[in-house]
């Protein structure tokens, strides 16, 4: 088992959670980029080339049934949850095959909008509500995986 990290869109807080976790339960943890992020160790920073979705690719080339994946890129996500691998948001939210649908259109749908001038454009924030769902969402999944072990 191991944690894959889309970390071009992941926030420093969830990092830091991650890689504290990773190391109290002894699990590795890969970072996915396409460029070096402050903060992340040699040994979990996997250097993807540059161009559209490398980072995105090389998870879903690593991501295994019993993985978990951390990312906000709602098209990652459902190509990984459709593989049969468990995939979090930064905000705890667990994709499933029930909701990624879902929260796929209702994207695409704002990404529509957006385009034709319509949308509102808004920076989402972060805070530690955001960070504690996010820890209780990681420690859950984290556990059912191991108890699985798969």
């Amino acid at each position: 088992m191991k944690i894959l990290v889309d970390a071009d869109s992941c926030r420093r807080e969830a990092r830091d959670l991650i890689l504290r976790s990773a190391a109290r339960l002894k699990i590795k943890a890969i970072f996915a980029a396409n460029r070096l992020i402050p903060g992340i160790p040699a040994p979990e920073m996997e250097l993807c080339p540059a161009g559209e979705g490398a980072a995105d690719d090389r998870i879903v080339d690593l991501a295994k049934s019993g993985d978990l994946v951390l990312t906000r890129d709602l098209p990652l996500a459902e190509r990984l949850v459709d593989a049969g691998v468990t995939v979090l948001d930064d905000r705890g939210r667990v994709f499933t095959k029930e909701n990624i649908r879902q929260q796929r259109s209702l994207r695409d749908f704002a990404v529509d909008l957006a385009e034709s001038g319509m949308g509102m454009e808004r920076i989402p924030t972060f805070n530690k509500k955001d960070l504690k769902k996010l820890a209780d969402s990681l420690d859950r999944e984290l556990t059912r995986l191991l108890r699985l072990g798969v």
